[in-house]
């Protein structure tokens, strides 16, 4: 008797869109293996796909890795780009991250930086809080 396979549904297929966001994601909050240079490169490559197909989390993350790690100009203001767009659709995340980036001293924009850490603080985070009190 012939084995039936199941179909894949829109719940399926979406599931398995979103694998390779799940696993870079996995690997970077991974205690162990979250801060390697190359896990990072490697769930960098993952998230890139999903990214520039608007997954606001993959965007949120990838920006957040760019921002953070990587010393070229040109990756910096393209994570600030994928954290803008993350942030606009709702992360939660991103505008802390662009607070935060805004308010370093090699930047330093004020205005900027209390723009984006209001409206992290209006999305509940309590380190945005804070860190208004200080600007």
């Amino acid at each position: 008797m012939p084995r039936v396979l199941p179909r894949l549904t829109a719940d399926t297929s979406n599931a398995s869109s979103k694998l390779p966001t799940r696993v870079a994601i996995w690997l970077l909050d991974s205690p162990r293996l979250g801060h390697a240079p190359s896990v990072k490169r490697f769930a960098g490559r993952l998230l890139k796909q999903p990214a520039r197909e608007g997954e606001v989390l993959a965007q949120s993350r990838l920006g957040q890795m760019l921002c953070r790690d990587c010393g070229n100009p040109r990756d910096r203001r393209m994570g600030m780009e994928l954290l803008r767009h993350a942030a606009r659709a709702g992360d939660s995340h991103a505008p802390l991250e662009l607070g935060r980036y805004y308010l370093k001293p090699r930047h330093n924009e004020p205005q900027r930086a209390r723009y984006w850490l209001e409206l992290a603080a209006a999305r509940g985070s309590q380190e945005a809080k804070k860190l208004l009190d200080e600007v």
